[in-house]
């Protein structure tokens, strides 16, 4: 058996243990291995079984072997396996004899695409890589739904099988629809141009509604469909064409959101240029930039503010289509340690700015009581840091950490609401990394335990 696929689970240790008590021997904890592991082992116990049915009617080995093939029930060895994990998660399998499977998590946190005719099937995590390689229409590539298996025999029948009940409210990942996942989509570029819409009367009020004194631009490149979005609606609520320009340029292909820490660093200094004469210099412009998500803020910090602050400009706003990032996700990309989230850390600095250390403490003392606790009954109180603030009292306090002391002009962060965020993408609900509303157990435990490092300063490396 070979497998591949788009997914991360919260609790390896816990397939661990349960692996070692049937008597099996992982010498791995990560992810992939356990999955392999796990599923090899109910593979092995349903052909097994088929074969102790099987040879009371035949004695013929090859005829046996035959028979198996025709019989083994796939969506069971899945059950049987898939109902300890916690995560999100979108697997293909390959077997030895030629059977091929496809399952989604019951949650829907991880996307799947298929497309099939009389000659093949294909599947995927998104939709316009099958549009573009097979050369088909959009309406002909179906989602897989949470919970459900595609499950393709080796004489090319294939067929649907619930490995377990989908969630009544799934939680599709909504930072695929923001950053991941190709803007090519033609739901997700619509919902990339909402997104955009939907900050034009937070950004005009950022700049006094001066748009004739406003240049408008984007910080390439996933970030351009919401900057088309953004222009039309200063565009509706202003009747006035707003002033654009490229005024950012990337230099080279390399997303610092997902380079290793020491790269991360290095790249965020070098990776964009300014276009020079853009704005009118002598602080007659303001300068409005939109990106797709403002996470840790190395690149704001370190490369993009002191080079717009070249241009000489009235008033920097820097737009975020996502809302702010508060947690980590544990179900896609690695972000797991607390103190790299910019408004993580203006949060605690406003708690120690007003005399609220206690609330920091209680937090730790609450989520230290959890640390042992089964994961169901985990909760996550790293939401209480956020408490005591509005949205726009950690974004003025984001843009004062990040501000270099070079910027001789004011910086102001203006970032979307969870409200319009839902409104533009009314799919895919999955907003953790904003909320803290943990789509699974295993992500509460998770952030807990990432709190409690932070705050006993295991999280620097």
């Amino acid at each position: 058996m070979v497998l591949a696929g788009n997914f991360n689970l919260t609790n390896v240790d816990e397939i661990f243990q349960s692996l070692t008590a049937q008597g099996q021997h992982p010498r791995d904890k990560s992810d992939t291995f356990l999955m392999l592991e796990s599923l090899g082992d109910k593979l092995d116990r349903e052909v097994q079984r088929e074969y102790e049915i099987i040879k009371q009617r035949y004695s013929n080995d090859q005829i046996i072997t035959r028979k198996i093939e025709e019989n083994l029930d796939i969506a069971s060895f899945i059950r049987k396996s898939e109902h300890i994990w916690d995560g999100g998660y979108v697997i293909c399998g390959m077997l030895g004899h030629g059977d091929t499977f496809l399952f989604r998590d019951p949650k829907g946190i991880r996307t799947a695409f298929y497309y099939a005719d009389d000659e093949i099937i294909v599947a995927a995590s998104e939709r316009p890589v099958i549009q573009t390689a097979i050369n088909v229409k959009a309406d002909q590539v179906h989602e897989l739904k949470p919970g459900e298996a595609l499950i393709i025999k080796k004489n090319g029948s294939m067929r649907f099988e619930t490995i377990r009940e989908a969630d009544p409210e799934p939680k599709p990942c909504s930072f695929e629809r923001i950053y991941f996942s190709r803007g090519s989509d033609k739901d997700i570029y619509q919902e990339r141009k909402k997104l955009g819409g939907f900050l034009s009367e937070a950004i005009l009020k950022a700049v006094d509604h001066d748009v004739e004194n406003t240049v408008f631009s984007f910080i390439p490149n996933t970030a351009e469909v919401a900057f088309y979005g953004m222009t039309e609606g200063i565009r509706a609520l202003t009747g006035k064409v707003p002033r654009i320009e490229k005024v950012l340029l990337k230099d080279i292909k390399l997303r610092t959101f997902i380079s290793q820490n020491k790269e991360r660093n290095d790249l965020a200094a070098h990776v964009y240029d300014i276009t020079y004469g853009s704005i009118r210099p002598d602080k007659k412009d303001n300068l409005v930039v939109i990106d797709d998500s403002i996470v840790r803020g190395t690149t704001l910090k370190q490369s993009i503010l002191n080079i717009l602050n070249r241009l000489e400009p009235k008033k920097i706003v820097i737009v975020s289509s996502s809302p702010q990032v508060r947690f980590p996700d544990y179900y896609g990309i690695d972000m797991a340690r607390m103190n790299e989230f910019c408004a993580f850390r203006a949060a605690v600095q406003l708690l120690k700015d007003n005399g609220k250390q206690k609330v920091i403490d209680d937090i730790y003392e609450k989520c230290k009581q959890q640390e042992n606790w089964p994961k169901e009954k985990v909760i996550n109180y790293v939401k209480e840091i956020y408490a005591s603030f509005t949205q726009e009292e950690i974004s003025t306090q984001i843009a004062k950490m990040l501000t270099p002391e070079e910027v001789d002009c004011p910086v102001e962060l203006v970032y979307q609401t969870i409200d319009n965020l839902h409104k533009a993408c009314p799919q895919h609900k999955g907003d953790w990394y904003f909320t803290g509303d943990y789509p699974t157990p295993g992500g509460n435990r998770m952030v807990n335990k990432a709190f409690i490092d932070y705050y006993e300063g295991k999280d620097k490396n």
